[in-house]
Parts: C-alpha cells; sequence; structure tokens
C-alpha cells in the first residue's frame, strides 16, 4: 500500500453525473475509495465506470439548495456505513451584467456554491469527530476565487467565498485530523463553460491567456484530488491548489 492508496475509504463526491465531478470521482476510485455520489439525476454512467474499477458506487439523488445537507450526510452514512472524504465539487453558474443581476440569480449559486458546501462539510465533520476518525474535505474553488471575471458576480462572490471557507475551517478542524483545501480550477471544458468556447472571440482570447494552450479536462484534476485526498497530504491544509495549465501564473 502506497501513501497515495485509498482502500477502505468511502468518498462522498457532490454533482459527480458528468463533468468535473465524474473526473473526481472516477479519479478516487482509481486509487481505491468506494464512491457514494449525489447528483440531481441518476448518474449511469460514473456508476459504470467506478464499477468496472471493481469499486462500490452508491447513488444519492438530491438537489443541492433544496434539500437539507444533514439530510443528505445521514443518507450517505446509513448506506455506506461512513465517510472519509467528502468533495465539494456541485455548482452552478448565472451570466449577465453586474448592473443587471437579479437576486433570484445571486441566491441560486450562492446557496449551491458556498451555502450548501458548508453545511455539507459541518455534518461530514460532525460525522469524523464522532468516530474520532481522520477525514479530507477537498471544495472546488476557481480560478475566479483569485480574480474578478465578468458578468458571473455571484458565481465569483460564492468561489472567492470558498477559498476563505477552506482556510477557516482547516484552522478549525486540524486539531481532529481533518484536512480541508481546495482545487481551484481554471477554464475547462464543462457545460459552465459552453457557451464561452463557442463564442470564438471569448474562447480565443482565454486561449491566448492559458500558457498550456488548450481548455483543460476532468483527468486534469485526477492527480490533484488524489494527492489531496491522501496520506500523502497529511500535513497539507488550508491550501488551494490551482489546475489550470498556468493561467494564474500570467
Amino acid at each position: 500500500m502506497t501513501r497515495f492508496d485509498l482502500h477502505g475509504r468511502v468518498a462522498m463526491v457532490t454533482g459527480c453525473n458528468k463533468g468535473l465531478g465524474q473526473g473526481l470521482a472516477v479519479a478516487l476510485a482509481e486509487a481505491g475509495a468506494d464512491i457514494v455520489g449525489v447528483s440531481r439525476r441518476p448518474a449511469d454512467e460514473t456508476r459504470t465506470r467506478i464499477e468496472a474499477l471493481g469499486r462500490r458506487y452508491i447513488g444519492i439523488e438530491a438537489e443541492l439548495g433544496r434539500d437539507a445537507p444533514a439530510d443528505i450526510v445521514e443518507r450517505a452514512i446509513e448506506t455506506a456505513g461512513q465517510l472519509d472524504i467528502l468533495v465539494n465539487n456541485a455548482g452552478t453558474i448565472r451570466r449577465a451584467p453586474a448592473l443587471e443581476f437579479s437576486e433570484d440569480d445571486w441566491d441560486a449559486v450562492v446557496d449551491v456554491n458556498l451555502k450548501a458546501a458548508f453545511f455539507l462539510a459541518q455534518a461530514v465533520a460532525r460525522h469524523l469527530v464522532e468516530r474520532d476518525a481522520p477525514g479530507r474535505i477537498v471544495n472546488i474553488a476557481s480560478v475566479l476565487s483569485f480574480q474578478g471575471g465578468i458578468r458571473v458576480p455571484s458565481y465569483t462572490a460564492s468561489k472567492s467565498g470558498i477559498l476563505g471557507l477552506t482556510r477557516l475551517l482547516a484552522n478549525e478542524w486540524a486539531a481532529h485530523g481533518i484536512t480541508v483545501n481546495a482545487i481551484a480550477p481554471g477554464y475547462m471544458a464543462t457545460d459552465n463553460t459552453q457557451a464561452l468556447r463557442e463564442d470564438a472571440t471569448r474562447s480565443a482570447e482565454i486561449l491566448g491567456r492559458i500558457p498550456a494552450g488548450r481548455w483543460g479536462t476532468p483527468e486534469d484534476l485526477a492527480g490533484a484530488i488524489i494527492f489531496l485526498c491522501s496520506d500523502a497530504a497529511s500535513y497539507v491544509n488550508g491550501h488551494a491548489l490551482a489546475v489550470d495549465g498556468g493561467w494564474l501564473a500570467r
């Protein structure tokens, strides 16, 4: 067994029916973890890929921002027996100029991206403390945790909040053996960026700022998530690891 081995651990990944969440769940399964996937709709493709690796997949259909995080975590524990890892990946985005942005669009994004992430982390941490067990929490931030962006005020605010929340929880929970870190993806080829990628001018502007010269893929996050969830990162706490093709280095 290596320090990157996750056999015997159960990871809950939100928003894992496609995109980055699916890539994160599959990566953790490749390292040996069983997966509890939380998604708004059945994640049949994710289940198939994870079970093909010989790992257990438990699907929970829930809608963050509507369903109570504590109830979601309770359902996961009842079915899986325990949780050792939480990956707060699920997120949403609304685009409009700040002068026109609506309160409904603000609340819809912040409730999912920030509020639900905190209360899921709280519920999982309580479970870990009750078990007197170490754990790993990884929040999915964004390069917009460090930059302003345009036309995405609630998304930028929520992802900036995720970075601050990661640091606070790392401070409070380190004594319990729980590490809390973040991964900050750059511009990735997902549904959230489809409009940008289909806009030839905007896509060219973005690619021109990425030293790697390409959009990221879910597979690009595999090494980061396995590292942060493994024993190899037991003394890494409160950090955000940018996986951005060099975007923030420009």
